[in-house]
């Protein structure tokens, strides 16, 4: 099972904190985060791996972006 996390539309930092706080209160292993900007793709990424997150995928649609995280 996964977990889907829909930040488009918003601003740094906030798709960065939804993210961490699935990270830190979740049960899933895998996240996948919709976001709409290049900071908020690059942002999340750096935000999971440094909370022990592997970026499994991200896979690009016109200007979005759908992260896939992965927790161990």
């Amino acid at each position: 099972m996964s977990v889907t996390i829909d930040a488009r539309g918003l601003s740094c930092p906030q798709p960065v904190l939804m993210t961490m706080d699935e990270i830190k209160g979740g049960s899933e292993k895998e996240i996948k985060v919709l976001v709409d900007s290049e900071a908020s793709k690059e942002n999340v990424s750096r935000a999971a791996v440094s909370q022990g997150c592997k970026v499994v995928d991200i896979a690009q649609d016109g200007e979005e972006y759908t992260i896939s995280l992965a927790r161990d």
